[in-house]
């Protein structure tokens, strides 16, 4: 029989040194003197009898004359109360959380727009509380390819692409019941909307950053009408290209109006070098012009001043002057010749005047005379003396005239 089963013989446990209760050579108190580990049926038992003590309940029976001892009366509340009191420690304990730095959050009270908390460490009270964290720092996406008419009815297909950020964390939970969904139809709407009023050539070529940006600023005012709290980041129009069947044939304009526009741009560059040289020829020859008026007008002014001078001398001494411009018109006649006067009269020595020297100042002198003489050619003074000769046997008068041989 174990040593602590009610009714033994054995009432001692094992550590106890092997002292008796009530024993008579083994002293008073319980055990012996070397007491071991407490016994845990007895803690146990002693719990139940604290926790039945708090309840109300009946202790355990005291004294070894048998008599019952009387418990408190039960309390009926007092259970449901420490019960709520934990309850109220488990529930206000699970009201707290912590809202990251990208985040924000929506507190609905009962359903209904209580704030928006900052991040940090928060409290709202569980159950009556509902706190929804929208991240307002992330890039989202969404992309979509659709094929759609343009303005001169052809089918035309576009892909286009949207990065977005929540700049409204309340309107982004609250307003819409999809955001996500809304802001897909808002960009299909519009999107539409500008291909609709765009010519298929303009959308293939050089319309795309015109259309990507008329759709930006059209789907942004769609978002703020619905109140979505989205905000665009930007807006790419990713491809265009026509169906298709027909691709191979848009191909070719496209390569045409290419080689076009390159005809065009090579034609201006010609015309950009060429034109301004023709207008700087043109000015040249307007001022050339201008100074050829001047010159002719300074000349001809000259020219009358000239003559009026002249008409002065001629007026004061008419035979000197009609003599000098006799020689002045043949200096001018036969200055660009190598014509020469040669006076044979048989009075004077032979004189030998070259016309193309008087211009030079080399009229009159013995010495150049001579020169001019001895450079004749011998046989034409021959012929010219010989020639005198016979004018002079057959006119007896004397005649001072002047034969002008040229050559």
């Amino acid at each position: 029989m174990a040593w602590n089963e009610p009714g033994g013989g054995n009432q001692h446990d094992p550590w106890s040194g092997g002292g008796r209760r009530g024993g008579n050579g083994g002293g008073g108190n319980r055990g012996g003197g070397n007491q071991g580990p407490p016994d845990l049926d007895e803690a146990l038992k002693k719990f139940q009898d604290k926790l039945n003590s708090m309840l109300g309940g009946r202790g355990k029976r005291g004294g070894s004359s048998g008599g019952s001892g009387g418990g408190k009366p039960r309390n009926a509340f007092t259970l449901p109360g420490l019960l709520l009191i934990v309850a109220l420690a488990i529930w206000a304990a699970s009201g707290f959380y912590l809202v990251d730095q990208s985040e924000r959050g929506v507190v609905l009270r009962f359903g209904k727009f209580q704030e928006v908390v900052t991040p940090g460490l928060q409290w709202n009270p569980p159950l009556i509380d509902d706190v929804r964290m929208v991240n307002v720092t992330r890039v989202r996406s969404v992309t979509q390819t659709q094929s759609m008419l343009t303005q001169d009815e052809n089918i035309v297909s576009v892909e286009i692409s949207a990065q977005y950020q929540v700049a409204d964390p309340r309107g982004y939970v609250l307003n819409v019941r999809d955001p996500e969904l809304s802001l897909e139809n808002a960009l299909d709407s519009a999107l539409r909307h500008v291909v609709g009023g765009t010519d298929m050539i303009d959308i293939l070529t050089s319309g795309r950053e015109i259309l990507g940006t008329a759709v930006a600023s059209r789907l942004q005012s769609y978002l703020d009408s619905y109140g979505t709290g989205i905000r665009l980041q930007t807006l790419n129009v990713e491809s265009t290209a026509p169906p298709d069947p027909v691709q191979d044939a848009f191909d070719d304009v496209i390569r045409a109006r290419e080689d076009r526009q390159r005809t065009i741009n090579q034609a201006l560059a010609y015309a950009n070098a060429v034109i301004p040289a023709a207008q700087g020829e043109a000015q040249r020859i307007v001022e050339q012009g201008q100074g050829y008026r001047e010159s002719v007008v300074a000349e001809a002014r000259g020219q009358a001043n000239r003559f009026n001078a002249l008409l002065t001398q001629y007026q004061d001494a008419p035979a000197i002057m009609r003599e000098r411009l006799y020689l002045d018109a043949l200096s001018e006649v036969y200055g660009e010749t190598a014509k020469v006067m040669v006076d044979v009269s048989s009075e004077a020595p032979l004189m030998v005047l070259p016309m193309d020297r008087l211009s030079q100042g080399t009229t009159g002198a013995a010495a150049g005379q001579n020169d001019d003489a001895s450079s004749l050619d011998p046989r034409l003074l021959e012929r010219l003396r010989t020639s005198q000769s016979e004018n002079d046997s057959s006119n007896n008068s004397s005649s001072n005239g002047i034969r002008r041989e040229g050559r």
